[in-house]
């Protein structure tokens, strides 16, 4: 019989084992957040990522490796970015009555986050890379890493930077919308989908229907809206 480490020599040779470890990762992620009734705190985004970063320090296995194998995930975020316009047509007639305020918050909301990150940025005397890289933190992964990419940034730097501000944004958003006093569903759901994208989203169909259909709606106009402002920021200031 083989030792231990000899068989994991064996299956670490093979992208699949990474896959499958992400997968396994996930659906347990998945429970836990289930058996804790959907807490803030126990996000499965954040539970796979610790789960499958202890693993590759433990294993001492470079990142190069595991993304041999993820990166077959990593390729369906462009249809997934695409599929978000599906809510926004079968839920039309509903988004037509909330479009003005829905646009207007785009707008803000998108020239918000890059300026803000502007402001950071000269404050903390970051590079120009580095700031590219942050500016469309708040889109999908997908089209924020080619917006960096694009723009001269680091698009892994960005990817990362995409999962941190969706993960802060859903396990902050139910209690600083409790806090704000805002009842309104749609409201709610638009302002975590322009903020945290894709997680934020997941978090709030986990609260309501209404929130996740409109979390998605802006989670898609502000993959639209951002790789339109960052482009134009980054001409005009960098």
């Amino acid at each position: 019989m083989k030792r231990p480490t000899e068989l994991w020599v064996y299956l670490s040779a093979s992208p699949l084992l990474w896959l499958t470890l992400t997968l396994f990762a996930w659906l347990f992620a998945v429970a836990v957040s289930t058996r804790l009734k959907r807490h803030p705190l126990a996000n499965p985004v954040l539970i796979s990522i610790a789960l499958l970063a202890g693993t590759l320090k433990l294993s001492g296995e470079p990142y190069e490796k595991f993304f041999a194998g993820a990166q077959y995930i990593h390729f369906l975020l462009g249809p997934a970015t695409v599929a978000i316009a599906v809510p926004l047509y079968r839920q039309w007639r509903q988004v037509k009555r909330a479009l003005v305020p829905m646009v207007a918050a785009l707008v803000v909301g998108s020239f918000t986050a890059a300026l803000s990150i502007m402001l950071m940025g000269a404050w903390g005397g970051l590079s120009r890379d580095v700031l590219i890289a942050f500016l469309p933190k708040s889109a999908t992964a997908g089209v924020a890493m080619a917006i960096s990419e694009s723009l001269g940034g680091n698009p892994s730097l960005t990817a990362v930077l995409v999962v941190l501000t969706g993960i802060v944004g859903a396990l902050v958003v139910t209690p600083f919308m409790n806090a704000m006093r805002i009842k309104d569903y749609a409201a709610r759901g638009f302002a975590v989908g322009l903020t945290s994208h894709g997680i934020g989203t997941a978090r709030a169909f986990d609260v309501d229907q209404t929130a996740g259909l409109f979390a998605g709606i802006a989670m898609a106009l502000n993959a639209i809206a951002t790789s339109l402002v960052v482009p134009l920021i980054v001409r005009l200031f960098l």
